[in-house]
């Protein structure tokens, strides 16, 4: 008879060790994580969208990633936040970018479509740092591929679902109204609203389409506890997917971006909205609109954004620790054409 084989070894993926290797030293990656496309025993890759070609107002956030994987240098193994070691729980590497195509949105969609659906079909959540906003449609579409409609959490000072910024259909601010009419969405819950409008019937489109939408004046009192609140209408247990823009936050503590909107979250309050999103399944999260060249001294909206990111996976961690399935998906899809890189 046969004796029962062990299962394989599950290799160990952690991050620099900041008492052996200085922080200032090294080549900057996410985490200081290694670089690697080696998907095995991977549960989640950050990526880097170096593109801003879609944006309507100032460009800068194709140097986001960059930008926000230096300034996570300072990140470190425990969060005390929501008592998880992530990098423990989960095997996370920095995947690198996706070759963009300058002066191109569909060729770039296209791109990152194909990445992000590779990490997918090896059961790999995509932790992704924009670039522009305009990167959420080909991101949803390749979620979509695996786990069908998502649920649409989405931190943002604009709504996001205009038709066309003049006569083009694909921006930064029209991703949403492509997603929703794409079929890629289950639930949307907006947080975040503020600022001047075109019109007063951009919040009737949220209406008509099912939107919950959570403006900064109801968010004043508070912010963790009304998000908190908003977030019982998002079913836990069904695959949800989180896009932030940071210019949800006030440029008091993030003037570097391309569209900033005054009256926004504070840094505090940001990470405790991402923290709230505990015992939701997170599939998928970006983060993006950062913009360096508008930003101030210390690179502060860089560090936030590598902060937030670090949350964002943390509340991943935590999720399956506590027994929801892997960022990554239960199961492997059996009825998926290969993509290529």
């Amino acid at each position: 008879m046969l004796s029962e084989q062990p299962p394989p070894r599950r290799r160990r993926i952690q991050p620099l060790d900041a008492m052996v290797s200085p922080r200032f030293g090294q080549v900057a990656t996410f985490a200081r994580l290694p670089h690697d496309r080696d998907l095995t025993d991977i549960d989640v890759a950050f990526l880097g969208v170096p593109f801003d070609d879609a944006t309507t107002y100032r460009a800068g956030a194709r140097v986001g990633p960059s930008a926000i994987r230096e300034q996570s240098r300072l990140l470190r193994p425990y969060n005390m936040n929501v008592d998880v070691y992530p990098f423990d729980v989960l095997n996370v590497v920095d995947y690198g970018d996706v070759d963009v195509v300058p002066g191109s949105f569909i060729e770039t969609a296209k791109k990152v479509e194909a990445v992000v659906a590779t990490l997918l079909d090896h059961r790999v959540a995509p932790l992704v740092a924009g670039g522009d906003h305009s990167m959420a449609l080909p991101l949803l579409r390749a979620v979509h591929r695996t786990h069908g409609p998502v649920h649409l959490v989405h931190f943002d000072s604009h709504f996001d679902f205009w038709d066309q910024h003049w006569g083009q259909r694909y921006t930064h601010g029209t991703w949403l109204r492509r997603a929703y009419e794409e079929q890629l969405l289950g639930q949307v819950l907006q947080i975040g609203i503020r600022g001047p409008q075109f019109t007063r019937d951009d919040f009737q489109y949220a209406a008509d389409h099912g939107f919950r939408v959570v403006t900064l004046r109801e968010l004043e009192r508070d912010p963790e506890g009304t998000i908190r609140h908003a977030l019982d209408a998002v079913p836990s247990d069904e695959p949800t997917y989180l896009s932030f823009d940071i210019d949800v936050v006030d440029p008091a503590y993030a003037m570097g971006t391309g569209t900033p909107e005054v009256g926004g979250l504070t840094s505090r309050e940001a990470l405790g909205a991402i923290q709230a999103l505990v015992g939701h399944w997170l599939v998928g999260a970006e983060l993006v609109e950062v913009a360096p060249p508008y930003d101030g001294p210390g690179a502060i909206t860089s560090l936030l954004a590598a902060n937030l990111l670090y949350e964002m996976l943390s509340v991943m961690a935590k999720n399956t620790s506590q027994g929801l399935p892997p960022p990554g998906g239960p199961e492997p899809r059996r009825d998926f054409g290969r993509v290529p890189r």
